[in-house]
Order: C-alpha cells, then sequence, then structure tokens
C-alpha cells in the first residue's frame, strides 16, 4: 500500500559496542595504565567483527531469490548486518516473535497465504501497535481508508488496525489480491510497500517483471530484502549469534475470558473494573478500543478478552518451559 509509514530502518554506528568493549576491559584490569601499545593490541585482540554468512540457496513465499547475482547478494548482506549489529533491536524482533507468530501464522495458512509474510509484519511494525507519520497504523500498517476498504471498522471509538486477528485477515486479502494482479509473492510485498499502482508504473516503464531487475525507489528496493534478513535469522536464530533462553522471550498470553459484547459500554473504566481487571489491561488486549467508551450505536457484537491476573504473572507464563533451553 503507497504510504510513507513510520518503518524500523535496521542499521547504525559500532561506536556505542567499541566503547562498551574498553569499558569492561578497562574495568578487568583496575589500576593500570595502557600504553599506547598496549591499548592497540587490547583493541585487535578483543574486538572482533564477523560478516554474517549468507545462506547459498534463499527463497521467499517459494520462489527464488537469485543470490548468485552479485547485485542481489550484497543487498542482501547489506541489511543482514545491519540487522546483525543492531543487537538490541535484534532481540526485540525474537522476543516478540515467539508471543505474536503463533497468531498470525494460522491467519496466514487458512488464507492460503504463505508463511514468509509474517515476516513482512516484522519489519513493517517490529510487532508492535506503532502510528506512522502520515497515520498508518498497527501490526500491518495500513492507512485508515485502506483498512476500511479491505473491511476493517476505523472510527473514534474502534480502531481494527489495532485488532491483530483482523488486520492480518485484512492484509492477507491485500496480499492475494496483489498476487493475482502481479503472478509473484514477491512483488505482491514490494507492491504492500509500493502501492499496486506504483509497482505497475515500473512494469510498464522499465518493460520488466521481476523485482530484482527493476529499478525501484530506496525504500521498497531495500524491502524484501529486509524482509528476506528477518527471515533467515529468525530461521538460524543460534547461526547468527543469537543466544536467548526460551524463559526470557515474550510468551504468548491468551486470555482465560472472551466476552460477547453487542450493547454500549458508556464507562470502559468501570467496565474493566467490574471485570477484575485494570483499565490499563483492557487496553493492552483489546487496543483495538480507542476511546474510553464504546458507543456501538448498530448493536455490533465485539469480542473483549479480559485476562486473568494470573495470566499477566511471568511465572506462571514459564511454568511448563524448559529454563535453560536456548531459542
Amino acid at each position: 500500500m503507497k504510504k510513507r509509514r513510520y518503518i524500523i530502518y535496521i542499521g547504525g554506528t559500532f561506536t556505542a559496542v567499541v566503547v562498551l568493549c574498553f569499558l569492561v576491559l578497562l574495568a578487568a584490569v583496575p589500576n593500570k595504565e595502557f600504553s599506547q601499545n598496549e591499548y592497540n593490541e587490547a583493541f585487535s585482540s578483543n574486538y572482533h567483527l564477523y560478516s554474517p554468512p549468507i545462506p547459498s540457496e534463499v527463497s521467499f513465499a517459494g520462489e527464488t531469490v537469485p543470490i548468485e547475482r552479485y547485485d542481489v547478494r550484497e543487498a542482501l548482506d547489506r541489511e543482514l548486518l545491519v540487522n546483525v549489529y543492531w543487537q538490541s533491536n535484534l532481540l526485540l524482533y525474537c522476543k516478540r516473535a515467539h508471543r505474536w507468530f503463533p497468531v498470525i501464522e494460522p491467519i496466514l495458512k487458512a488464507n492460503d497465504v504463505p508463511d514468509d509474510f509474517k515476516y513482512l509484519a516484522l519489519i513493517e511494525s517490529g510487532l508492535m501497535n506503532v502510528t506512522s507519520p502520515s497515520k498508518a497504523s498497527g501490526f500491518w500498517q495500513f492507512l485508515k481508508e485502506t483498512g476500511i476498504s479491505f473491511g476493517l471498522e476505523i472510527n473514534d471509538e474502534v480502531d481494527e488496525r489495532y485488532h491483530l486477528e483482523k488486520a492480518t485477515e485484512a492484509a492477507c486479502k491485500y496480499l492475494k489480491n496483489s498476487y493475482k494482479q502481479h503472478k509473484s509473492w514477491v512483488m505482491a510485498a514490494a507492491a504492500y510497500n509500493m502501492g499496486d499502482g506504483g509497482v505497475k508504473k515500473s512494469i510498464a516503464r522499465q518493460q520488466n517483471t521481476s523485482y530484482w531487475d527493476l529499478q525501484l525507489n530506496e525504500e521498497t528496493a531495500r524491502y524484501v530484502f529486509r524482509i528476506l534478513a528477518a527471515k533467515i535469522i529468525l530461521s538460524h536464530p543460534q547461526q547468527y549469534g543469537i543466544r536467548i533462553r526460551i524463559a526470557d522471550l515474550y510468551q504468548p498470553i491468551v486470555p482465560d475470558t472472551k466476552l460477547r459484547v453487542d450493547t454500549s459500554i458508556n464507562d470502559l473504566v468501570d467496565f474493566a473494573i467490574q471485570q477484575g481487571i485494570t483499565y490499563k489491561e483492557l487496553k493492552t488486549f483489546n487496543p483495538w478500543l480507542r476511546s474510553d467508551k464504546l458507543t456501538n450505536k448498530e448493536k455490533k457484537t465485539y469480542i473483549i478478552l479480559i485476562p486473568s491476573k494470573k495470566q499477566l504473572l511471568h511465572k506462571e507464563q514459564i511454568k511448563n518451559v524448559n529454563p535453560n533451553a536456548l531459542f
């Protein structure tokens, strides 16, 4: 969908890492003065950078990526580098994916959309309900007009762009519609960023239907490679230096109670208290509720999730998890 959206670009500088490395090194040797030669030796001996390995074969949604081409290889290399070496963001990606991919995956499968598109949601929003400067919102970053056109309710009180299940259903409709037009899941992914109209114009102007051969704007030119990098790393986390205990990942939470509501709620604060939870907890588990009331003039039926206090305890979330097992 064509828009300027809030995109989390993974990249940055190694300066902070270098500084931290030396702070740790200096702290380990108190009261020692380093000569210039010793300092240089400490640097070369203790700080190392490695280029992340590039798989010999890469695919997206069943379509082969021509990794043998130097331009494709270098574009993927760029995104692997900036992902691997922005460690804090990468760890958050892994932690959030453990919670939210189990919600997204069965919806993609039920709609015959390739599983790889869960990584599109990851690079779109970082699996957070963010809002871009252009007002694209939710995990899938829908603009208001686009969301409504694909069946989402969006108004001052209800915004289903923040309803993960319904937004994923809408994203499936959008992606399948793009696939019908372009006959390629790779091009459907590119069109999600650039818009179907923009992709068609590029194809017509350049007389080429391959993403890998099209001259595109910087954002779209990187877009599929960012998805590929996320897929490669999260599919083989330990190969890319990730060491996270499963117990430290964000665990899926399926609230015990699902209330069917087909009437108005004049005060969601009072409603939350009546359900034995806080207003914050109500909004956390039902982020699509965008006001402090639900007028519901059309008497629609909504499902409101109510977590139990027990479910909110970390020890309960990991009680069946091997504390030493790695992600």
